[in-house]
């Protein structure tokens, strides 16, 4: 079993910035790439960026790129994401996942997910 805990989501003005992290615990020793995704009030979930834990393979939406960054700590087994330059559009429950195999895009290949952290953009 992996366990995964976001931290970082709150309320932030459109322009600011916020830092999501998500700690995996337990067996991470085959977990090959993790990924955020969102999903807001009424609408299905969706990608917003994802990578190897090792480097190399990293995705973003259109929505977010050149605004969002993931990076990952091994050493300290944490996946954050960096956004920048919010958006009212970006309020959404953020989520993080773990999957075995290479990284993907599709909710549906993560094996493993946080409760999620709220994010919202509001003035």
């Amino acid at each position: 079993q992996v366990q995964l805990v976001e931290s970082g989501g709150g309320l932030v003005v459109p322009g600011g910035s916020l830092r999501l992290s998500c700690a995996a615990n337990g067996n991470i020793f085959n977990i090959n790439a993790l990924g955020w995704f969102r999903q807001a009030p009424g609408k299905e979930r969706e990608f917003v960026a994802a990578r190897a834990w090792g480097g190399g393979g990293i995705y973003y939406a259109d929505s977010v790129k050149g605004r969002f960054t993931i990076s990952a700590d091994v050493a300290k087994n944490t996946v954050n994401l960096q956004m920048n330059s919010l958006k009212p559009e970006d309020t959404a429950l953020y989520f993080c996942a773990a999957r075995f195999r290479m990284v993907s895009k599709a909710s549906g290949d993560y094996n493993y997910w946080g409760q999620g952290t709220q994010v919202t953009v509001s003035s």
